[in-house]
């Protein structure tokens, strides 16, 4: 981290490709001021926190249904459902999507049989959101699981015994009680989201970049170190 601030109070001389030997926060302006950077960031931040609501949406009904369910065949299945990805690394799985939704893929196929033209499911915002839910499902689940067993079953039968339903005992004795859970399982995805590389790349076809991925434009294709640890230690700082 020492070094990559050096690095980030440096600049790139065009004609050599060399680093400056004198310090400046001419890379923090540029990327505080130019407009990409500034549209790279809230591409980033923007969906990091649609992910994150979305994930915890899903993530805690099949938390509560795992840790609440008294079928152990069904509790079982949940969890090898749960760490079933983790078996399977985040690039094949983001291949595996294009393989699903690609322009020849098994949903276009599939629309195709009942009249429907094939749609563009790949290479957009939706799409980059979507490998991301699915990604960082099985770690939000995680989170909540424990927070959610924490809760005696005991707290939800007073309050049906007198007279909440389920929908109050929700809201007044569930959700209240699992909030360290929600907390955590949200720092972790907004986390995670904000500094993702891979499925920006794959599922974005490059048009969709996240700060990550941009970061990885300056050091390997514009090779201008400088502004690519700046951008780093501005990830750091945000995340």
């Amino acid at each position: 981290l020492v070094q990559i601030g050096d690095t980030s109070l440096r600049t790139l001389d065009t004609s050599t490709f060399l680093m400056s030997e004198t310090y400046t926060l001419a890379n923090y302006q540029r990327a505080l001021t130019e407009s990409f950077f500034a549209t790279v960031a809230g591409r980033s931040l923007m969906g990091s926190l649609i992910v994150t609501a979305v994930t915890l949406l899903f993530a805690f009904p099949y938390a509560y249904l795992m840790v609440r369910t008294p079928s152990s065949a069904l509790r079982k299945f949940l969890l090898v459902a749960l760490f079933l990805p983790f078996f399977i690394g985040q690039v094949v799985r983001a291949y595996g999507w294009l393989i699903i939704l690609g322009s020849q893929g098994m949903v276009n196929e599939a629309l195709g049989l009942v009249g429907v033209p094939p749609m563009r499911l790949l290479y957009n915002y939706p799409a980059v959101l979507f490998g991301l839910v699915q990604y960082m499902l099985p770690f939000a689940v995680l989170m909540l699981a424990p927070a959610l067993t924490a809760i005696p079953n005991e707290l939800e039968a007073a309050a049906a015994s007198l007279g909440a339903g389920w929908v109050r005992t929700f809201r007044h004795v569930v959700l209240p009680l699992s909030r360290p859970g929600l907390v955590g399982a949200g720092l972790v995805v907004v986390t995670l989201s904000l500094t993702d590389f891979a499925i920006p790349a794959i599922l974005g076809g490059g048009t969709q970049d996240f700060i990550a991925n941009a970061i990885y434009d300056q050091f390997f294709r514009t090779s201008d170190q400088g502004l690519g640890a700046t951008l780093s230690l501005l990830l750091v700082a945000v995340g």
